[in-house]
Order: structure tokens, then C-alpha cells, then sequence
């Protein structure tokens, strides 16, 4: 009966060894594949805010590529909207958010931001030598969720070029319509900001016009309120002052 019981002692911590060394090389092996595979998630989900691809496109990772060619990133100081010589590849947003030495507390807003980095990672779709299209991280609280996405606005710096999420975990046929290419459309010309750079962009309770007579309006999700004011609240937030207003503000002066 003892040796019985010493056998399972030692066969089981054998495969114990042997299952953590096994468990130990896939996440190793796998790692580099699991980064390119989100960094290539991330790069997709910017074509999308850009125009440049459509959420039923099956783009191989050689086709993200591709079309994110025309695409540069740099990474901005939000305070005073310069454009630093931060290395983009290797800027980790989220972990620059959450470190207390590249962040600041924010103020209390609406949006439930509770730390602000000192740096952002900005996209520019860059044609013929000038940007077209300004691509913009936003983030925010849902009902359920950190919600993040992306907000493109047209070289005008005003109009809205496309709007995607990419990350969150609202209820799916309510909140979770912020994916629902149908609504997001909705999106593409309407106004996000006034003439002074104001954030102006509100998604309603019920229906709007046509974005040439109703551009600081957006359709409301039914039965999503508070995700709908959740969308409003962070894109008022990140266009803001604490946000990347002070970048917008150089770039219309050419600075």
C-alpha cells in the first residue's frame, strides 16, 4: 500500500514538471506570434477608422501591411501637443496610462478617466505628402466596460472620418451596437468640433438628420443609453483640453 502511494506521489509531481514545462515553452514559443497578431489586430482596426478597410474584409496579414503603408504614427505629448521622437513601435498606451510615473490623476469628468498619460499614440494617413486623415485613441466607461477605440477626423480637424471600437464589453444588441458598421456609419461627416476646436459631437436619444443639417448629431442606440452617453462623454474628453486638443491646436497652425 506505501509503495502504491509513493508511485502516485511521484508520478503525479513528474507530470506536474512535466506539464509546467510544457505550459512554460508554448507561452514562450507563442509570445512573439501573439504580439504580431495584436499589433496586426490594432493596425486593422485603424484602416477601419481611416476608410481604408470594411469590417466583412478577411485581409490577410500581408494586406494590413499593405495598406497601413500610407499610415504614420507618432507619438504625441498631450500637454503641450508636440509631436516627441518616442519610438511608436514600442508604445505601449495602456502602460504608459497605468504607470504612475507617465501619468497624471485626472480631473473628475464624465467620461471615468481616472489617469491620464503623459504621452498618446496618433495615426496620420498621409497622401500625396499631406495628411488626410488624423486617427485618434479614445477610451472611456461604458455600462459594463472600459470601452477603446479609435476616432479619424478629416485634415479640416472638424469633420469625423470613421469611428470603430475595437475593445469592449457592453451587451451585445444594445451597447455592444457601437460595432454594428451600420451605426457607425452614421458617423462619417458629421462635425466633432466647432470652428474654435470645441467639442460639439452628441449621441441622442432617438434619431438625427442628415449630417449636412444635423452634423453635431448622432443617432442614439436603443435601449443603450448610458453606453450612448458613454460614447459622447469620451470623445468630448479626448478632444478636450486633458485630451488631444492642444495637438489639434498646433496642427491648425502649422506648429
Amino acid at each position: 500500500m506505501q509503495g502504491s502511494i509513493r508511485y502516485n506521489l511521484i508520478f503525479a509531481a513528474i507530470m506536474s514538471v512535466v506539464c509546467a514545462v510544457f505550459v512554460s515553452w508554448a507561452a514562450v514559443s507563442l509570445k512573439e506570434r501573439q504580439t504580431r497578431n495584436a499589433i496586426l489586430d490594432k493596425y486593422k482596426n485603424v484602416l477601419l477608422a481611416a476608410g481604408l478597410a470594411t469590417d466583412d474584409a478577411m485581409l490577410t496579414p500581408e494586406e494590413i501591411q499593405s495598406r497601413f503603408a500610407p499610415i504614420e504614427q507618432t507619438v504625441v505629448h498631450l500637454q503641450t501637443g508636440e509631436e516627441t521622437d518616442i519610438e511608436p513601435l514600442t508604445f505601449d498606451q495602456k502602460k504608459v496610462t497605468m504607470a504612475l510615473d507617465s501619468s497624471e490623476k485626472a480631473p473628475r469628468n464624465r467620461a471615468g478617466i481616472q489617469r491620464i498619460p503623459h504621452y498618446a499614440l496618433v495615426y496620420k494617413l498621409v497622401e500625396d505628402g499631406e495628411t488626410s486623415v488624423i486617427i485618434l485613441p479614445i477610451e472611456g466607461i461604458g455600462l459594463w466596460s472600459n470601452m477603446y477605440g479609435f476616432l479619424a477626423l478629416d485634415g479640416d480637424l472638424k469633420t469625423v472620418h470613421g469611428l470603430t471600437y475595437y475593445e469592449h464589453g457592453e451587451t451585445a444588441g444594445l451597447g455592444g451596437e457601437v460595432s454594428n458598421p451600420k451605426w457607425k456609419a452614421l458617423w462619417i461627416g458629421r462635425k466633432a468640433m466647432d470652428e474654435n476646436l470645441e467639442p460639439r459631437i452628441t449621441v441622442i436619444k432617438g434619431s438625427a438628420g442628415p449630417a449636412a443639417e444635423d452634423p453635431y448629431r448622432v443617432d442614439g442606440l436603443s435601449g443603450a443609453t448610458i453606453t450612448s452617453q458613454a460614447v459622447t462623454n469620451m470623445i468630448h474628453f479626448w478632444l478636450g483640453e486633458n485630451g488631444f486638443r492642444p495637438y489639434l491646436r498646433n496642427l491648425r497652425h502649422g506648429c
